[in-house]
């Protein structure tokens, strides 16, 4: 029997933790011989697999990292801000990521087998999981989205060349002006870490009130309250969706209102919430353009039974405008045009105010 897994299978079901004595003392009782570097590398591979995020324990730890893909047992890419690129970083085999991903999800409640083979849930720490099972996929696959809770400002993320020569200041007077606006981009642009620094912009006088899926916004600012969605239980009852949250925050005094991801029916709760003087609040949207952004407001707006049209009268005096990320080829998340939203001969339009190219040249 390999000695790895038969001293791993003892530690489980003594609920053991991996340390070297405890590893040495199972590795004696079941007869194993081996010598004291053999023990320490055996021991530490099994902390790796046993506790934390085994081996991706370290990428947790580079207040760079964002986002951290394996695809198999052979595959760790990471993106730090630059880009997708490969690290180092091998598992085992197959099994030791699904081990590894079934343990995340079962400390959060969740179930992750051939019965339920994908699974997406948040984890400690604002961390994501997803995660899936062949035959749906090629290898196991598993994603850990990681929030990088730092307090960026407007100023700092000028400095790190996502905001342009100029657009700091079109930015704050957003914000100074009380402009209800959506932070829209793709996956992995940055709309968290813009949506955090326009939110420490607001004055401290004013209370926040935020709305998310799962937890990821951490403004720096001194009055915030934080709501978060929680799925059903075992039985499929007890679910809290985003809808009966916003809904929840009219009750609750928002000087601005924040939705942390627009991605459902939620949508025509909140542009109401806007409609009924709540100036000033903002969410994110994913879009890949501004100019897509009312296409994908119309798409979710079906999923709450509002037509087109209803959907343009509810937008229009609701959204003043909209800040729109992207990416340069070299993996750079910048701030690529601030819009408003007009109504013309009954149609809603978007027009630029502002549109910064991949060099960072500013054209107004």
């Amino acid at each position: 029997m390999d000695i790895t897994a038969d001293v791993r299978r003892s530690l489980l079901l003594d609920a053991s933790p991996p340390r070297v004595q405890t590893v040495r003392d199972v590795v004696q009782a079941r007869g194993h011989v081996i010598d004291d570097p053999a023990l320490q590398r055996l021991a530490s591979s099994l902390a790796a697999d046993l506790q934390g995020y085994g081996p991706l324990e370290p990428l947790l730890s580079d207040p760079a990292i964002t986002d951290i893909t394996v695809n198999g047992a052979a595959e760790v890419w990471v993106d730090d801000g630059q880009g997708m690129r490969a690290t180092s970083i091998r598992f085992a085999d197959d099994a030791s990521v699904r081990r590894l991903a079934q343990r995340l999800a079962s400390s959060v409640g969740r179930r992750f087998d051939d019965a339920a083979p994908y699974v997406d849930a948040p984890l400690a720490h604002g961390v994501r999981l997803h995660a899936i099972l062949p035959p749906l996929v090629d290898r196991v696959s598993l994603v850990l989205r990681v929030p990088r809770h730092r307090g960026w400002t407007l100023s700092d993320l000028a400095r790190g060349g996502m905001l342009a020569c100029g657009i700091e200041e079109v930015l704050r007077a957003l914000v100074a002006d009380r402009r209800t606006f959506l932070v829209t981009g793709g996956t992995g642009s940055g709309k968290t870490t813009l949506l955090n620094a326009l939110l420490a912009a607001v004055p401290a006088r004013e209370r926040l009130v935020v709305v998310e899926d799962t937890r990821e916004l951490a403004p720096q600012h001194p009055h915030a309250v934080f709501l978060q969605t929680r799925p059903p239980n075992s039985e499929g009852a007890g679910a809290v969706s985003l809808q009966d949250l916003v809904r929840q925050t009219l009750r609750m005094r928002p000087d601005r209102l924040v939705v942390g991801e627009v991605r459902g029916p939620e949508v025509v709760d909140l542009l109401t919430a806007f409609n009924t003087g709540h100036d000033g609040g903002c969410g994110t949207v994913h879009a890949n353009s501004a100019s897509d952004v009312i296409p994908r407001l119309e798409a979710l707006a079906v999923l709450g039974g509002v037509h087109r049209e209803s959907l343009h009268r509810l937008v229009a005096p609701a959204i003043d405008a909209v800040v729109h990320l992207a990416r340069a080829p070299d993996g750079r998340r910048f701030v690529s045009a601030v819009a408003s939203l007009v109504e013309r001969s009954g149609q809603l339009r978007v027009t630029p105010e502002v549109i910064v190219d991949e060099d960072g040249v500013v054209h107004r």
